[in-house]
């Protein structure tokens, strides 16, 4: 075991690491320092850029903003956002049969079937992107039996959200139009 003396560099570390608990005096003034470096600290950095997301149909004044400052510098790219929803239209039939199908392929996982056999029927109805999200979901978790006919919440051009019961409950499906058809790109149960 080292030997520990009031010299050397250890030393001075001891006493300055050891200094707030030698009393509740000491840690209390530690942390009320601690606290004040925090605060000036907070208050030297920047402000960060304004929001570019839409929150609850709300929107920020960098959206309503096309001034861009002066850089010398390229700049990334812009995004645009649309300040209105796209227009509802009629549901799509072929968009409803895509749900039916995709519902009767979640329903279809005989005991003792693989997860990979469950995904591969609910493929030809699914966005990749999703299938992979479907790849942590457990084929005995999903429902049994399809207790009605999918219905439209809502729906424009390009996605629909389909009202959909089950024996666990009702599933509120969003299927998107892509270059392949109809596709399921997510769903969950209604509350």
């Amino acid at each position: 075991m080292p030997i520990r003396t009031h010299r050397g560099r250890a030393a001075v570390y001891r006493r300055l690491w050891g200094w707030p608990l030698r009393s509740p005096k000491h840690l209390v003034a530690a942390v009320v320092v601690l606290a004040a470096v925090a605060t000036m600290i907070g208050f030297l950095l920047p402000e960060p850029p304004p929001s570019q997301h839409v929150a609850a149909g709300r929107t920020t004044a960098a959206e309503h903003s096309a001034v861009v400052p002066p850089t010398r510098t390229k700049s990334p790219p812009t995004i645009s956002v649309p300040q209105t929803p796209p227009p509802q239209v009629p549901p799509d039939p072929a968009g409803l049969a895509v749900v039916e199908a995709w519902g009767r392929a979640w329903v279809d996982h005989p005991v003792g079937a693989d997860r990979q056999q469950w995904l591969d029927k609910l493929r030809p109805y699914t966005t990749e992107e999703f299938l992979t999200e479907m790849a942590t979901v457990d084929p005995a978790n999903a429902g049994n039996v399809i207790t009605g006919s999918a219905s439209a919440l809502s729906a424009t051009e390009g996605s629909m959200v389909v009202r959909l019961p089950t024996d666990i409950g009702t599933l509120r499906v969003i299927v998107n139009r892509t270059p392949a058809g109809w596709r399921v790109a997510q769903y969950d149960k209604e509350a």
